[in-house]
């Protein structure tokens, strides 16, 4: 199992810090490379630069009361969810539908119950005696 992580592409951990303006604001995010990869591929899909998608993002944020006092973090989730979303099947990585049109809430309520079952099983005491 260790050697699929220990034996990727060493570039996908180092990190590249990226200097933008959100708001009038001139800021820097530092990501892993892996992460800048992900946001390529999703502001791709939206047609649009990856630093508008963060600005986007950001600003939608603010107006949706989140704290985003850890945005780098937010980030990271942001993308990490776009694969497990496109791993589960309710995404696919096409470039062909925006992320703006895609069915968000059905989306998000068939991540709620995938993630419901996934604990039920992974907290099961069967399946934890079953890994011993």
């Amino acid at each position: 199992m260790c050697q699929l992580f220990i034996n990727a592409d060493s570039r996908l951990w180092s990190y590249r810090t990226k200097s933008l303006r959100i708001d009038g604001v001139v800021t820097s995010i530092r990501l892993e490379e892996f992460f800048w990869d992900t946001l390529e591929e999703l502001s791709f899909r939206d047609q649009m630069s990856v630093n508008q998608m963060i600005t986007k993002l950001y600003l939608e944020s603010l107006d949706a009361d989140h704290d985003i006092s850890n945005f780098t973090s937010f980030l990271r989730v942001c993308c990490s969810r776009y694969l497990s979303l496109a791993a589960d099947g309710n995404l696919t990585r096409e470039d062909d539908i925006p992320l703006g049109e895609v069915n968000a809430q059905s989306i998000l309520e068939q991540e709620q119950q995938r993630s419901r079952q996934r604990k039920a099983i992974f907290s099961s005491v069967d399946y934890k005696s079953s890994l011993n």
